[in-house]
């Protein structure tokens, strides 16, 4: 029996060892894996109720010492079952029920000593045992995972033992304890033991129990002073979670690796929003340091025209040079032969419907490059109509250059007058008197339409031509 009784145990200890290493992940059966609930928030998420079987070696001793009745104890096989609510993570109730038999014999004996009793050997027969005990968890092997593969604890409680011994004398004879029944005495169970996951709804359990009975009659003999026997047990089991698949076991679930893992995921999305923030930011610093170089190129004018060399399209104009709202010089007219007469005129014209029409003309068609003073080339046409009246019949002109609101007021400002400048030195490039023409840059101040539409804003964009 001892070397039956051995193997299973040698057996199930392989077994232990084996799926240790191979321990059921944080997946159900279907593979779904497993969340646990938030923290703080109860029980009610985890799976909290187990039933258990068992089976082992019995013996009339225990492993902590004390006085024995018997010099040999024996081995026999046991069974049990029982039934657990688990309350928190390290703490839980068991239901306990055991049964099977304790034999013991005066066999071995220390050279010189008599018997311990008058009986040469016992046989109980444990027909039950039942106790609730308090079971502690007492931590996890690896702090590091959420749901731990190993679970060592620790079992203390108080039930009651029914039982029946024969005792057997030198001679032969057999005596019943309690010939007309069997006894019923308190006992008190400790143990301890270690439990193995071998998936989300099975573990297996070792375990070691050592029971101690308030009455001196487990094996039969009664022997003062009256001391309170003794028997111990050790099984292995499994145990079977009830509940929802989907519900981790509250036991193997580790509170401080799930804290330890919200605050990661905290971190993890926090240093996420940060490295998008700056990025954001150096987007932004990017685009700022881009407009702060076109607001240099704005206010720098290296060769001095009086065009920014942002406007610039023509660089190094040397000085004194006229230039055009580009900043390109304007075309100079050839001198008159020697022998060309030049005569003039002191005669005063009246403005007429067709010289209005000329000039009204100019004005609706009278087109610049976009953000700039240069004129547009299908413009040029309508302003020779305006500079040959101009020639012929010396009348003066002013200019009035418009914006819409769109830019700063001082960019407006200096747009308006760089436009008009740019008309007034083109009619001059056509002959019309410099003295006679007055360009003034009124920027956005004196808009005829709205700036809240494409359309008012093109109206806004404008030079007004005052023929007098």
């Amino acid at each position: 029996m001892k070397k039956h009784i051995l193997s299973i145990v040698c057996a199930f200890s392989f077994a232990l060892i084996s799926v240790t290493g191979t321990m059921a992940q944080d997946t159900n059966s279907r593979g779904a894996t497993i969340i646990p609930p938030p923290l703080f928030t109860g029980n009610q998420g985890f799976k909290t109720w187990s039933i258990g079987i068992h089976a082992g070696a019995m013996a009339p001793f225990s492993a902590a010492g004390g006085r024995n009745d018997f010099s040999k104890w024996g081995t026999t096989l046991g069974y049990g079952a029982y039934i657990k609510y688990q309350t928190s993570h390290v703490f839980g109730l068991q239901l306990d029920f055991l049964r099977g038999t304790l034999k013991g014999d005066n066999s071995k004996l220390w050279v010189g000593l008599p018997p311990p009793s008058p009986f040469a050997s016992f046989t109980t027969e444990l027909h039950w045992a039942t106790s609730l005990s308090g079971v502690v968890t007492l931590g996890n092997i690896n702090w590091s995972q959420l749901h731990t593969s190993i679970q060592p604890y620790v079992t203390l409680g108080g039930g009651a033992a029914n039982f029946n011994a024969t005792t057997v004398s030198n001679a032969g004879t057999s005596v019943s304890y309690n010939p007309n029944g069997s006894n019923t005495e308190f006992y008190i169970p400790f143990g301890l033991g270690i439990k193995a996951n071998l998936s989300q709804s099975v573990n297996l359990d070792l375990g070691y129990t050592m029971a101690y009975v308030d009455a001196d009659n487990l094996d039969g003999y009664v022997k003062a002073p009256y001391n309170g026997d003794k028997f111990s047990y050790a099984h292995i089991g499994l145990e079977f979670m009830l509940g929802k698949a989907t519900k981790p076991q509250l036991a193997r679930h580790n509170p401080p690796a799930q804290l330890a893992q919200n605050m990661k995921d905290h971190d993890d999305a926090l240093s996420a929003s940060l490295r998008a923030s700056e990025e954001r930011y150096n987007q932004r610093l990017a685009e700022i340091n881009a407009l702060r170089d076109d607001l240099n190129k704005m206010k720098m004018d290296s060769d001095g025209d009086g065009v920014s060399d942002y406007f610039d399209k023509c660089p190094n104009t040397p000085r004194g040079v006229k230039v055009d709202g580009a900043g390109c010089a304007l075309p100079v007219p050839p001198p008159p032969a020697k022998d060309t007469v030049v005569k003039v005129y002191n005669n005063t014209y009246v403005i007429t419907e067709e010289d209005k029409r000329i000039v009204s003309e100019a004005v609706h068609n009278l087109e610049f490059e976009f953000g700039k003073a240069t004129i547009r080339t299908r413009s040029l046409p309508y302003l020779n109509r305006v500079a040959e009246v101009l020639v012929k019949k010396g009348f003066s002109l002013k200019l009035g250059g418009h914006t819409d609101w769109v830019g700063s007021d001082e960019a407006n400002m200096r747009l308006s007058k760089d436009r008009a400048e740019s008309v007034k030195n083109y009619l001059v490039s056509q002959g019309a008197s410099n003295a006679k023409i007055e360009a003034v840059g009124y920027g956005e101040s004196q808009p005829i339409a709205t700036n809240k539409t494409d359309a008012g804003r093109q109206k806004n964009r404008r030079v007004e031509f005052t023929l007098y």
